[in-house]
């Protein structure tokens, strides 16, 4: 009785969505040339935890796991957010570049937490190598201006 109570009522205590649907002019696609399929797999495989704007699953509305999903979206935006690439510093912007080529080459992004609840995540070789040899060249298209 009292478990189920405690359950109904942490259902109330909501974390804050991470939903603009703005498009920023710090968005990564504005700072270094991204190809419209690029973009795609970048929007269905990194943008709920790396951008301003998340989908959630129906299950992020029950608690705790709407908490952990929060946290998990809050430090991946910590660590690399597409919508404020901008912002970066040109230092920062070719560190993050190097890093999504390294994390995917490495088979460390997507998590694989997040790929055995989003199967649409899982990336292809093609798609790894799309990714990568993008993030290459934009890195040095970025180095040259700078």
């Amino acid at each position: 009785m009292v478990s189920g109570l405690v359950f109904i009522t942490i259902q109330l205590l909501r974390s804050v969505k991470n939903d603009s649907n703005h498009i920023q002019d710090s968005i990564i696609s504005k700072i270094v040339s991204t190809p419209d399929s690029v973009m795609d797999v970048l929007k269905n495989t990194c943008f709920d935890c790396h951008s301003n704007n998340t989908i959630y699953p129906w299950y992020s509305n029950v608690q705790p796991i709407g908490w952990l999903i929060a946290r998990h979206i809050r430090k991946g935006r910590e660590e690399l957010n597409f919508s404020e690439f901008g912002s970066y510093t040109p230092r920062r912007q070719l560190s993050k570049l190097t890093g999504i080529a390294n994390s995917i080459s490495d088979g460390i992004m997507p998590l694989s937490s997040y790929k055995l609840m989003h199967k649409n995540s899982i990336l292809s070789t093609y798609e790894k190598e799309q990714l990568i040899k993008w993030a290459q060249q934009a890195r040095d298209s970025l180095s040259v201006k700078n």
